[in-house]
């Protein structure tokens, strides 16, 4: 910055450095004005131009922050400060939350007509002149609509998943009738399973013995074809298959056609075990005749529920609970395994929604220490959707049984992939303990715990339980779409436990390929029944 006196001291000019832009001028007239006087003036711009300088630079800095480069804006920034004006734009903002907070304790009038979109509140704005007060309470109003309407959607969403997920798809129905005709139709697809020479094996302790209720055919086939791929001793393998009575014949003709050798494949209907009748197991079938518990699990699942006070995390948790699956004979068959294989002494009980891609060999080595069931634990995961279960989350702690029976915080374990040693199985009293509690809670008018197989075998097998390595088994796959795909890779069983099954169309496109790699397309049932295509 320079200071340039005129050589008649009539004008005084301070300009840049380089001499391109002057800054201040100032004309003297030197009639007027003593040297004294000019000499004071010059000290006091000297004094005062650094701190103009210095407000200068701050607000050219502020200004190329804000794209502000052209002197006119530079001027204008300034400007009001120089006069000592402020923004006030921070004093409209805290008017305007006020405003907010007092429309926030008002209810929307009824009789408020609320614009469809944003582009018709602009528009209406712009024509009726809203003042703040009246566009806070529009803004309340379609904000309220939007969350309600969001609201509705996802419960409309969980109820038509919950009916999906209990459906069965028309390629699996076509599968079991085309396969059912052939059973009528073809002496192959009768022909013994296994065949007669072969028998002794059933009971041979030397094999190492799965057992798979299910009246799927297709999940069956992947179970079976999955264990065997990943098999070091496939030819120690023995499938039990039990299927009910209407899907026995279809079941028989798949194995009877689709052989996996070497592993051996028994097929049985539940009304081929002589055990199972209706005298031996009252209670299952008071469960399947209940009038509450049909109503409950076949009757409208929404009425009666109060939608405005319930979470869809807790409605969709409501509607698992109300699967039909869990008042089927086959889903409560594990809880009979002793009397229904009477000379085995330790198998493994698998469900039909896992696809094994270990050797499951090394499972009848592990040592039990005396207990009956070998199950992964499911407390101690990060996943709060299935690996953070304890007793709290399956039974009615203000219930006084439960209350005083049971501790809140004790781990859960998974049905899935059990692993039973039916020789100590039979010394207890598992069964009896099973029926009880399902009386009890017949009684209590089911408001023990969510229906289901686990709930009462929490507490029947309580005491009997030896945790195994989270690694045999890896649940939730059809829980949701954020599993760990290394941690699935790496597990010996993984289970699409949950409403999203691989073989529906809610599953989860890529979680399905771990399982659709075990089925045969070429295979003609599979072809002509356009399953998943």
């Amino acid at each position: 910055m320079q200071l340039h006196l005129s050589p008649s001291m009539r004008s005084i000019t301070i300009s840049s450095t380089n001499g391109f832009i002057d800054l201040m001028k100032i004309k003297v007239a030197a009639r007027h004005i003593s040297y004294r006087t000019l000499f004071h003036t010059i000290l006091i711009l000297a004094f005062l131009l650094p701190f103009v300088f210095i407000l200068t630079a701050l607000v050219t800095l502020e200004g190329s922050v804000n794209k502000c480069s052209s002197f006119d804006c530079l001027g204008r920034r300034l400007g009001p400060r120089l006069l000592g004006r402020v923004d006030d734009s921070g004093k409209l903002v805290r008017d305007f939350y006020k405003i907010l907070n007092q429309v926030n304790s008002e209810a929307v009038p009824n009789d408020l007509k609320l614009p469809q979109s944003f582009s018709q509140l602009v528009s209406e704005m712009k024509n009726k002149k809203y003042n703040a007060k009246e566009f806070a309470m529009i803004l309340k109003g379609m904000m309220e609509r939007a969350e309600k309407e969001t609201r509705v959607s996802k419960f409309a969403e969980l109820t038509n998943k919950h009916f999906a997920a209990s459906a069965v798809p028309k390629g699996i129905h076509c599968l079991s009738l085309r396969l059912t005709d052939e059973y009528s139709s073809n002496a192959h697809a009768r022909r013994q399973l296994p065949s007669p020479e072969l028998l002794p094996v059933l009971s041979d302790n030397s094999y190492h013995h799965f057992v798979l209720s299910t009246d799927n055919i297709l999940a069956a086939a992947v179970v079976v074809s999955s264990a065997v791929k990943s098999s070091l001793k496939p030819d120690k393998i023995v499938f039990h298959v039990i299927t009910d009575k209407k899907t026995y014949a279809g079941m028989h003709s798949w194995f009877a056609l689709n052989p996996v050798f070497p592993a051996i494949v028994e097929v049985k209907g539940v009304h081929q075990f002589e055990w199972l009748t209706r005298e031996n197991v009252p209670v299952l079938e008071a469960v399947e005749s209940h009038f509450g518990i049909r109503n409950y699990y076949h009757g409208n699942h929404v009425a009666g529920a109060n939608l405005s006070e319930t979470t869809p995390r807790t409605f969709a948790s409501k509607l698992q609970a109300r699967s039909p699956k869990y008042i089927s004979l086959l889903n409560h068959l594990r809880i009979y395994l002793p009397e229904l294989f009477p000379n085995l002494e330790k198998v493994v009980f698998l469900d039909d929604d896992v696809v094994i891609q270990r050797d499951l060999s090394p499972l009848w080595e592990i040592d039990l220490g005396g207990k009956v069931n070998g199950a992964v634990e499911t407390c101690k995961g990060e996943d709060e959707w299935v690996m953070s279960k304890r007793l709290k989350n399956y039974f009615n702690f203000s219930h006084p049984l439960i209350s005083k029976n049971l501790n809140p915080d004790e781990c859960a374990w998974a049905y899935g992939m059990n692993i039973f040693d039916l020789r100590t199985w039979r010394k207890t009293d598992i069964r009896d303990k099973y029926h009880t509690w399902l009386k009890e809670n017949l009684k209590s008018n089911l408001t023990m715990w969510k229906l289901g197989t686990l709930p009462p075998a929490l507490i029947a097998f309580k005491g009997h339980v030896h945790p195994i390595d989270p690694s045999w088994h890896m649940l939730g796959l059809g829980y949701q779409n954020k599993t760990n795909i290394d941690s699935l890779q790496k597990a010996a069983v993984i289970h699409y436990n949950g409403q999203a099954k691989p073989w529906l169309e809610i599953g989860f496109e890529h979680l399905r390929p771990f399982w659709t790699k075990h089925i045969n397309y070429s295979n003609d049932f599979i072809r002509n029944c356009h399953i998943l295509e």
